[in-house]
């Protein structure tokens, strides 16, 4: 399904590279002297405190009339390029629309621009074997700037130990931009001259796979003991790699992933971000979370923290990851991949760090010009994965999404092979990773029923209504996010949605226990604090009855009151145990 390009001595594209060797040379001698120069530009501009790379000529005897600003609503130029000529906004803006962060500003900033060292102090301290394991960095990229991989690239061999790198997989999911075939080719080859034994490795697929199947592709083209798999839109830091591969060394089974520092999509600068364990929530979309408490007592911000997940970047043994099944050839496009991958890492065998004295800077971008809407290939992604790992906890999924148990008509692909995987494995159940590695992960385990919440006799539906704002309203039912209701065993009754961590309250209807007739809808905590009645009776197609005041929730006139209860019948859309 894809293409393996190996450069050799042979081929007709390096004879023709050869040719044109020295002109190349002194393209490159040319651009990087315009670097440098834009770089001092760009270090004058900041020292004036205007915060912009200033790249206009400069006219001391006749003043310059300022610039229109043509994108005033764009995010590129919140707080960067105010000196820029027209030309210059539009053509920044263009890039920018296409690549989603500041291709103008990389195009003019240095290859080998140093970045700010944001580790902690105590990682300078350390000292690392010698006989570390060797290393194949993967980079996945479609479409991404030229420049932003070349920084990349260099960022890599120069910060990283020569005796250490043995390969860079380059996993192109069939770009069609023309600057990453021809140019993209002679600075591999240039590379390839300056590091005679390095190997770089070209992979091209033939029709665009998605970022779960580019890494599926680089993996299996590495040949180093560790693999790390990287995005492209990266610059690594001093140091980056020993920390890593020291873990590995010391246990095999465990996939490690560094601490990302972003760069900011605008102005291109590095803003320093501490280490977090990765997480995820029940959509298995992926977020930040800390860790446990046993590691803050260490009070060590250097130590390696235990983490229920690994997020974008992941560094594991090569064969290691090849036992426990590799990655998931079934996940398609984006989404879900690194949540499959840490579940499967620790219920069957291995553990996941995240390394503080390694740091990897990533850019943010503003948006994803590949896909914009990226829930489609993420929530068929997400039942996926709940279907193979997830045990009795699998339908949270549905719970998240919003969709039904059974019938729901998304195509999870064959999960035979990765099912069967699982039990040749002897992988824990999915309880033992809740109770023992993400137990800040809310089970929902008492869940009764969940969807719209609908008063029969008014054919309306329960709605947050304006938020922010702490009253419900009752409106004409169409079943989406506002009007998502979940009702609990306890008996409180959520709506708006559903938070999947323990730490996170939720918003309870309540009856607020004064003559007030409208239902409140507040943070259960902050209800309960203030004596309010956030449990309620219900059966389906019955009244909905709140225990402590023994009042009912109704829609008279098209509004809801709290009132005497007069026999008003509600039911949830969807039942998920009787009651």
């Amino acid at each position: 399904m894809f293409l393996l390009m190996l450069f050799s001595a042979e081929d007709d594209a390096l004879r023709r590279f050869e040719k044109k060797q020295d002109v190349m040379q002194k393209m490159l001698e040319e651009d990087s002297d315009r670097h440098r120069k834009s770089a001092e530009v760009q270090k004058q501009a900041e020292k004036q405190k205007e915060g912009d790379a200033n790249i206009q000529p400069q006219n001391e005897a006749a003043p310059m009339k300022k610039s229109e600003k043509l994108f005033p609503n764009s995010y590129l130029f919140k707080k960067w390029g105010a000196n820029l000529s027209e030309d210059d906004q539009r053509e920044a803006q263009s890039l920018y629309e296409k690549y989603g962060y500041n291709v103008f500003l990389s195009d003019r900033l240095p290859l080998d621009r140093p970045l700010p060292d944001t580790r902690d102090p105590r990682c300078l301290k350390k000292s690392y074997p010698k006989d570390l394991p060797s290393l194949s960095v993967v980079l996945i990229y479609l479409d991404e700037a030229l420049s932003v991989l070349k920084r990349a690239l260099r960022s890599i061999i120069d910060r990283t130990p020569k005796n250490l790198l043995k390969e860079i997989i380059m996993v192109d999911d069939n770009s069609s931009n023309e600057n990453l075939k021809g140019d993209l080719d002679m600075y591999v080859k240039l590379l390839e001259q300056e590091n005679p034994n390095l190997r770089i490795v070209r992979v091209r697929h033939s029709e665009q796979r998605g970022l779960a199947y580019a890494r599926v592709s680089g993996w299996r083209a590495a040949a180093a003991d560790v693999v790390a798999i990287l995005d492209a839109h990266i610059e690594v830091h001093e140091m980056w790699a020993e920390p890593l591969l020291t873990q590995i060394k010391a246990d095999r089974t465990v996939v490690v992933s560094p601490v990302f520092d972003k760069i900011s999509f605008d102005d291109l600068k590095v803003t320093k971000y501490f280490a977090s364990a990765h997480a995820f929530d029940w959509a298995l979309w992926c977020m930040y979370e800390s860790f446990t408490p046993e590691y803050y007592k260490l009070n060590d911000g250097s130590l390696p923290g235990k983490s229920p997940s690994v997020m974008g970047i992941m560094v594991a043994d090569r064969k290691f990851l090849g036992e426990i099944g590799g990655l998931d050839e079934g996940m398609k496009v984006y989404g879900g991949e690194n949540v499959e991958l840490g579940i499967r890492v620790w219920t069957c065998g291995g553990s996941i760090e995240v390394v503080p004295c390694s740091k990897i800077a990533h850019i943010e971008r503003a948006h994803k010009p590949y896909m914009p809407d990226l829930s489609s290939p993420m929530k068929r992604n997400a039942l996926r994965v709940a279907e193979i790992w997830m045990d009795e906890y699998k339908h949270n999924v549905n719970l998240a999404w919003n969709i039904p148990f059974e019938n729901h008509g998304i195509d999870i692909g064959d999960i035979s092979e990765r099912k069967k995987l699982r039990e040749r494995l002897n992988c824990k159940p999915f309880k033992w990773y809740l109770d023992n590695v993400y137990p800040k992960l809310d089970p929902w385990d008492d869940l009764l029923g969940y969807g719209g919440m609908k008063n029969l006799d008014a054919d309306m539906c329960l709605d947050q209504g304006p938020v922010p704002g702490h009253t419900p309203i009752a409106y004409n039912c169409y079943y989406y996010g506002p009007q998502f209701t979940y009702y609990r065993g306890t008996g409180e009754l959520y709506i708006g949605g559903i938070k999947s961590h323990e730490y996170n309250d939720n918003r309870c209807l309540a009856d607020t226990g004064t003559e007030e007739t409208e239902p409140g809808l507040y943070n259960c905590k902050e209800a309960i604090q203030k004596g309010m009645g956030i449990y309620w009776d219900f059966t389906q197609g019955n009244e909905l009855k709140n225990r402590q005041t023994k009042r009912c929730l109704e829609i008279i006139n098209q509004k809801l009151i709290i009132q005497e209860c007069t026999g008003q019948r509600w039911t949830i859309q969807h039942i998920i145990k009787p009651f």
